[in-house]
């Protein structure tokens, strides 16, 4: 199982970012996307999912959080790279990322996606935050473009 640490240097969010995004081209295959994200996490509370092997850590994983309003924090890009998959990974940087917007008193968490039954790898997406306890709160069908509808989900704290 993966141990799980909050990052705080911009250096190391942004690499590993880089690591997990790359290998995920099926949700982060556009490189101006992806480059975005990866120079966003900089400004970012930053939680990484690492495997220790011996001497060495392997990123395996990392969630980003940033505010939206001041009672919302925003689960803005998460990603586990592919061989770690439904190993509960994901469930334990969302819970590391949970317990922090507590401890600081935020009242709501959300989450943007691509809208259920569009693309498969989406469905799974939607469905994992469905587990977490996000519910449906409103589709935006032209925030990002007509083929891919925004699904917000938020969760009250």
């Amino acid at each position: 199982m993966a141990d799980i640490m909050e990052i705080h240097e911009i250096e190391e969010k942004q690499a590993l970012a880089r690591a997990v995004l790359e290998d995920l081209p099926e949700w982060f295959g556009i490189p101006e996307a992806r480059e975005d994200y990866i120079l966003q996490v900089s400004t970012q509370v930053a939680f990484g999912a690492f495997h220790h092997m011996g001497a060495c850590e392997k990123p395996v994983g990392f969630l980003c959080l940033k505010e939206t309003g001041k009672d919302t924090l925003e689960l803005s890009v998460m990603g586990v790279l592919k061989e770690c998959h439904r190993k509960g990974i994901g469930t334990k940087l969302f819970t590391a990322a949970k317990n922090f917007a507590v401890s600081r008193g935020y009242s709501f968490l959300q989450v943007k996606t691509v809208q259920m039954g569009r693309y498969p790898e989406y469905d799974a997406t939607n469905a994992f935050y469905l587990s977490l306890g996000f519910r449906e709160f409103e589709v935006f069908p032209t925030l990002w473009d007509e083929r891919n509808p925004c699904q917000v989900y938020v969760m009250s704290l």
